[in-house]
C-alpha cells in the first residue's frame, strides 16, 4: 500500500514541517521554532507569507524594521534559551538577504543557531535579471546568497520541493549539535517556493528534538585528571561552553570541590554569581587584575567551554610560558588549539567524569584564599572606580554601577561593542546565574537592542527568567541601529536602554590615541563637520519618545538613580540618556597585539610600535 502523501507547495511544506518540530525546556515540552522575524519583499512575500500566515498561531510571525536587527533578536533568544529554542528570519533576495548576513556571522562566531531563510532568484533563469539579482558573467549560479556560506554553518538552496525532505532535518540537526551549533541557511527561489509536490505524510509528523551531551574519551579523560593533579596553581577559566552544556552549578561545584578559582570569558561570565566563593573575576583584555594575575601564576590551566579567542588569552600573553593547558570543549576544532590537552566532549558530562576520575585529589587550600583575597582587593577597587564623585560628567564604570544597583536578581544585561564591553564585563556584579550577554565573539555594533527584544522574548515561558532587559549601548552604537525601540513598543515586549553618550567612538579613540595617533574621525569633536560651534550631540530621549518609547535624559548619577526607578515601573520600553567620561575607564586590562605601522614620522607611533613588539615577544607561540 503507497503511503499517504499531502499535496503543498515548497514553502508550505517547509512552513508545515516546522510547525512540527518540538524541545524541552525543564521537562515542558515547547515548539522548537518559536517563531517568525519576517520583513517580506518580492522574494518571499507570495509564496512564504501565504504559508505563514496560515499557522500565526502555532508559529507567530514578527515584523522588523531591518534584516540585520531581526536577525540579531533572533540570536538574543537563542542565548537566553541557551540555545535549547530557535527563531527564524525571513528576508527577500537582494539587499533584504544581505542585510542578514552581519548577524549570520555574529551567530557563527558565536556558535549560536538561527534560521536565516532568504528569497533568491529564478531557477529558470527565464525572467532574469530580476529585480535586486546581482549578476556574474561567468557564473549564473552565483547569488548573493552563496555569501552566507562564509558564515553559516550549514547552507543549501532548494532548486526542487522534495530537497527540503532532506535538508531540513540536517538544517536542525547542525544548529542543536554543540560541536557544530551555529546559524543555518536556506535560499528560496522564487520559482520553487511555488511548485506543489506530493509529500509523504510521514515527514509532517511531530518530532522531538535534543541537545545531544557527547561523553569524553575515557584516555584522554584519565590523562586530564592526571595532569591536573600535578598543578599547584591551578586554574579554572570558564566560557560560553558551560553555560549553554547546562553545567554552571556543575563547574562551581567542582571548583569549590577541588578547590581551583574560576575565571570567566566575556560569554562564561554570569555562570556563577559575583559573590560566588570560586570566583575570581572576569579575565583577559577587559578583564580583571585578580583573574589576569592568577592567569600569569597558573601552572595548569583547565578550559572549559571557550575558544580561548585573544581578549580572553591576552593575545597569548596572559599566562606562563610553562602553564600547560586541559580544554575541555565539545567542539574539537577549539578543544586542540594551541596544543592543549584535548578532551571533546559535552561540559556537564565531562566535569562530572573528570571530577569522579581525581579521587581525593584537591589543590592546596591557599591557593584559593589567594584568590579570594586578590578577588576582594579588585572588588574594592572597583567601589573606588564606581563611587560618585564631584566630576561634571560621569564615568561609564559609575553609570554600570548605578544600573546594576537598581537591577532586579532577574534582569538580564545586554551589551556588545564599544567602550561598555569593558566596562561592564569588569564592573557587572552578577546577582543571579545566566543574566548577563555580553556579545564579543563578533562585537558587534548593533546588536544590544535587537537581543534586548529576543531576550524580552524569551523571559516568558519554561527556562524564561521573567525579568526585564537591560541595555546598556554607546551613543555610536544606538545611532548605528535603534530601530528595534520601535518593534519593541509595537510587540509589548519592554526592556530598559540606557544610551551613555560619550561624544563618539570612545573607546576606538583610546586605541588610536594608545598607538600614537592622534584624536582622528573617532570623536564627534574629531570629525569633519559643517561648523564646530553648532551643537554635536543628539537628543536620544526625544528620538525615543518618536518611536513610542518613554524616555528621559538625566543630567546627573542621581537623576539617573531616580530614572532607573520610574523606568522599572513604565508599561513599555524605556530609554534613559546620559552625557558619560570618553576618557576614564577602570583598570585591569591585559595586553592586545594590533597592528601597529613598522614606520612612522611620528614620535609616539614609533613609541607605540617599540611597545607593541615587546607584547610580541611574550606571546606564546605554538606551545
Amino acid at each position: 500500500m503507497a503511503e499517504k502523501t499531502i499535496r503543498l507547495t515548497t514553502a508550505q511544506a517547509l512552513v508545515r514541517w516546522l510547525t512540527q518540530q518540538a524541545t524541552e525546556i525543564d521537562s515542558v515540552r515547547v515548539p522548537l521554532f518559536a517563531g517568525v522575524f519576517a520583513i517580506f519583499g518580492h522574494g518571499n512575500v507570495t509564496c512564504l507569507s501565504e504559508a505563514l500566515e496560515t499557522v500565526q498561531d502555532s508559529l507567530p510571525t514578527w515584523r522588523g524594521q531591518n534584516e540585520q536587527s531581526m536577525a540579531l533578536a533572533a540570536i538574543g533568544f537563542a542565548k537566553a534559551k541557551r540555545r535549547r529554542q530557535i527563531m527564524i528570519a525571513t528576508s527577500s533576495i537582494g539587499p533584504g538577504a544581505l542585510n542578514m548576513m552581519t548577524a549570520a556571522g555574529t551567530a557563527h562566531a558565536n556558535r549560536l543557531p538561527v534560521l536565516l531563510i532568504a528569497g533568491d532568484t529564478f531557477t529558470n533563469r527565464l525572467p532574469d535579471p530580476v529585480l535586486q539579482q546581482v549578476e556574474h558573467f561567468n557564473n549564473p549560479t552565483i547569488t548573493v546568497n552563496d555569501g552566507f556560506k562564509a558564515v553559516t554553518r550549514y547552507w543549501d538552496r532548494i532548486t526542487h520541493p522534495a530537497q527540503v525532505i532532506t535538508s531540513l532535518p540536517q538544517a536542525v540537526a547542525t544548529m542543536l549539535d554543540p560541536a557544530d551549533c551555529g546559524p543555518a541557511f536556506i535560499a528560496l527561489p522564487q520559482d520553487t517556493q511555488e511548485i506543489a509536490f506530493d509529500y509523504p505524510a510521514s515527514f509532517f509528523e511531530p518530532r522531538l528534538w535534543s541537545v545531544p551531551r557527547p561523553r569524553p574519551d575515557r584516555k584522554r579523560l584519565a590523562e586530564a585528571a592526571a595532569l591536573l593533579k600535578t598543578a599547584e596553581k591551578p586554574l579554572i577559566i570558564s566560557g560560553g561552553g558551560v553555560r549553554y552544556s547546562l553545567a554552571e552549578e556543575a563547574v562551581a561545584e567542582f571548583a569549590v570541590k577541588r578547590g581551583v578559582p574560576i575565571v570567566e570569558t566575556m560569554a562564561g561570565k554570569g555562570g556563577v554569581t559575583h559573590y560566588h566563593p570560586a570566583h575570581a573575576g572576569p579575565i583577559g583584555i577587559i578583564g580583571s587584575t585578580s583573574a589576569n594575575t592568577l592567569a600569569a601564576e597558573a601552572d595548569v590551566i583547565l578550559a572549559i567551554g571557550t575558544r580561548l579567542q585573544d581578549f580572553t588569552t591576552g593575545s597569548w600573553t596572559a599566562f606562563s610560558p610553562h602553564a600547560q593547558f586541559i580544554s575541555i570543549n565539545a567542539a574539537r576544532f577549539d578543544a586542540v588549539k594551541h596544543c592543549a590537552l584535548s578532551v571533546a566532549g559535552d561540559a556537564l558530562e565531562t566535569v562530572t567524569e573528570l571530577d569522579a576520575a581525581l579521587g581525593e585529589w584537591r589543590a592546596d587550600p591557599a591557593y584559593m584564599a589567594r584568590a579570594q583575597a586578590l578577588f576582594r582587593e579588585w572588588d574594592a577597587l572597583l567601589d573606588t572606580h564606581q563611587a560618585p564623585n564631584n566630576q561634571p560628567v560621569p564615568t561609564y564604570a559609575q553609570v554600570v554601577h548605578a544600573a546594576n544597583q537598581a537591577a532586579g536578581e532577574n534582569d538580564t544585561l545586554i551589551s556588545a561593542a564599544g567602550g561598555l564591553p569593558g566596562e561592564v564585563a569588569k564592573g557587572w556584579r552578577v546577582k543571579a546565574p545566566n543574566t548577563f550577554d555580553l556579545e564579543f565573539g563578533f562585537s558587534c555594533m548593533g546588536y544590544e537592542i535587537p537581543a534586548g527584544w529576543g531576550h524580552a522574548m524569551a523571559n516568558s515561558g519554561p527556562g524564561g527568567l521573567g525579568g526585564t532587559p537591560i541595555v546598556m549601548v554607546g551613543d555610536g552604537t544606538y545611532l548605528m541601529m535603534n530601530s528595534d525601540i520601535y518593534s519593541t513598543v509595537l510587540s509589548g515586549h519592554k526592556i530598559i536602554v540606557i544610551v551613555c553618550d560619550n561624544g563618539g567612538f570612545a573607546v576606538i579613540n583610546r586605541l588610536q590615541q594608545a598607538k600614537g595617533v592622534p584624536g582622528f574621525n573617532n570623536l564627534l569633536a574629531d570629525c569633519r563637520v559643517r561648523s564646530p560651534s553648532e551643537p554635536l550631540h543628539v537628543d536620544f530621549a526625544r528620538h525615543a519618545e518618536a518611536m513610542g518609547a518613554e524616555a528621559r535624559h538625566c543630567a546627573s548619577l542621581a537623576e539617573l538613580v531616580a530614572a532607573l526607578e520610574w523606568a522599572k515601573e513604565t508599561d513599555r520600553t524605556t530609554v534613559l540618556s546620559i552625557a558619560t567620561d570618553a576618557y576614564a575607564w577602570v583598570p585591569g586590562d591585559a595586553d592586545w597585539d594590533v597592528g601597529v605601522p613598522e614606520v612612522s614620522t611620528r614620535e609616539t607611533v614609533r613609541k607605540a610600535r617599540q611597545q607593541q613588539q615587546e607584547i610580541r615577544a611574550r606571546q606564546r607561540v605554538g606551545v
